[in-house]
This record gives C-alpha cells, structure tokens and sequence, in this order.
C-alpha cells in the first residue's frame, strides 16, 4: 500500500503529500495530519531523487508536442470560430428571451384604419 490517508497510523518512512507539497519524515511510528481529508504518498527518497530526471526528460521530449498542439487548436478555433459566428447570425431567427412582446404585434388592418 502506497497511500495513505490523514489520521492514519503509519510506521517509519518518508510520506509526501503532493496536493500541498508536504513532506513529513516519521521516525517510529505516528499518526498523519488531515483527519482523512489529505491523502500521502510513501516513498523513499530515493525513488523520488530519481523520479525527478525522469519526469524532466518527459517533459523535454513533450513540450515540442504541446506547443504544437496548442498552435494547432488556436488556428482552428480561429479559424472556424468566426464561421460558426457566421452561421448562427445567419440561421438566428431573432427570438429575445429577455423580450415580453406583451402588447402583442399589431395588424395591418388596425393600422389601416389609422
């Protein structure tokens, strides 16, 4: 079991709470803060010292992806979020839902009568 929830008792190691960046070192056995609302990740040092080159180079390789990618969605959105705006103007049917139009419209005999 590698987590572990607030108010649990727990033995000696290393636990990180990642929400908030924590980091409690137990000696020989203690209970962990949060009452069951903060959740702990027991791992050694170790693992965590080598975790850290290997989510750098992810990150290295990734990022050319995710700047396209996100060059990408900006022009679709650009591109066809002016066609859509076209589109609903041009099928819009002119209803107000914040319009009563209470009196009624007028008739064109009413008016011709005038």
């Amino acid at each position: 079991m590698l987590t572990y929830k607030g108010g649990n008792k727990v033995g000696m190691g290393t636990y990180w709470d990642l929400a908030s960046g924590r980091k409690i070192d137990v000696v020989s056995e203690a209970v962990l803060a949060g009452n069951g609302t903060a959740t702990y990740v027991r791992m050694s040092p170790v693992v965590m010292l080598l975790s850290g080159p290997v989510i750098g180079l992810l990150y290295a390789i990734l990022m050319p992806f995710i700047g396209i990618a996100t060059v990408v969605t900006l022009t679709v959105f650009k591109v066809l979020g002016g066609r859509y705006d076209l589109a609903a103007k041009s099928i819009s049917f002119g209803w107000q839902p914040g319009s009563a139009y209470l009196a009624g419209k007028k008739n064109k005999k009413e008016e011709e009568k005038k």
